[in-house]
Formats: structure tokens, sequence, C-alpha cells
């Protein structure tokens, strides 16, 4: 088995998808013999984002951030995104179609702000005030965004964004979750 499988925790993840064609056929991919074709991400989400999403109003996840940390640089196209309330339960599921890294300056600002506003719902000026500090930004077209029975997840530090299992090294990275 590799590590992706061995986690009792994607056996959870592919049971609350089955019915789901998209879904089943595209985690079913992993085999006991051959890599993952994915990396797999957890993402701690807060409202009214998690329900935008979920509901397909915003079609784009942003992660800004002071440090270089993940997700920027560690998400791909193809990706699997677990969507977790946070302080609560892991309750959607999306896959990562297309990103964008940014070193923010003024002119990634104006283009973020431009052309990506809408689809991540940031029309409020409180969003865009309480990420002022921020040096980098990844963005993220997602599709196939799915509400999920939900399953608990213990996450027991303060990170937003977390990569479960990283493809380019078939290793499990829940340590410190």
């Amino acid at each position: 088995m590799t590590p992706f499988q061995h986690s009792g925790f994607i056996g959870d993840v592919q049971k609350v998808v089955r019915g789901d064609k998209i879904w089943e056929e595209y985690l079913g991919r992993v085999s006991a013999y051959e890599p993952a074709p994915f990396s797999l991400h957890l993402a701690v989400m807060v409202e009214p984002f998690l329900t935008f999403l979920l509901n397909g109003t915003k079609t784009v996840e942003s992660r800004f951030s002071a440090n270089r940390c993940a997700p920027y640089d560690r998400v791909e196209k193809g990706d699997v995104v677990l969507l977790k309330k946070s302080g609560g339960p892991v309750v959607g599921i999306c896959m990562v179609t297309y990103r964008w890294f940014y070193r923010l300056d003024a002119a990634s600002w104006q283009t973020i702000r431009r052309e990506f506003g809408k689809a991540i719902c940031a029309q409020d000026p409180e969003f865009w005030q309480e990420r002022q500090g921020a040096s980098y930004a990844t963005l993220m077209r997602v599709r196939y965004v799915r509400a999920i029975t939900p399953i608990i997840f213990e996450k027991r530090d303060r990170r937003g964004w977390v990569v479960l299992r990283d493809s380019h090294t078939e290793q499990p990275v829940l340590g410190g979750v």
C-alpha cells in the first residue's frame, strides 16, 4: 500500500464520494502499485468563503501570506483540496484546475484585485485591508466542488493550509497536524 492509501482518512473520503462519478473515478486512480497522480491538501476555511465555494459563487480560492508557505509553489493542476470548516470537520472537496503564484508588489495587487476580485468574492474593502501585510499570494481556480458528509479531522496547529500528501515525494506530510 502507498502512504496515501494507508491512511484511514483517505478511505473515509473515498466512502463519502461514492456515487459521484467524477470523484469516485478520480480518487480511485490511486493504486497500491503506482504513485498517486495528485497531491492532497487540506484548506481551513472560514465563513462566508466556505459557503461561497460550496455553492459555486466563489470559483477561485486565494491564500495570502507574509512568508513563503504552502500552498505557494506547492499546489498544482489536478491536486485535490479538502475543505475543512475552521474549528470543525472536513465538509467539502474540490480539484485545482489552474493556479497562479504571486510575489506581491503594487502591480500584482492591482492585477489580483482587477482580474480575480469577483471570483474570490472579495468585494468588501475589509478583505483587502486584512491582507495588506502579505508578500505572497496563491490563487487557484477550482472545479468539481462538492459538499460531503462531514469527516472529523484532528488538527492542532494554526496553519490554514496543510499539504497532507505530496505526489512529488510520495510521502505523507501529516506530521504536526
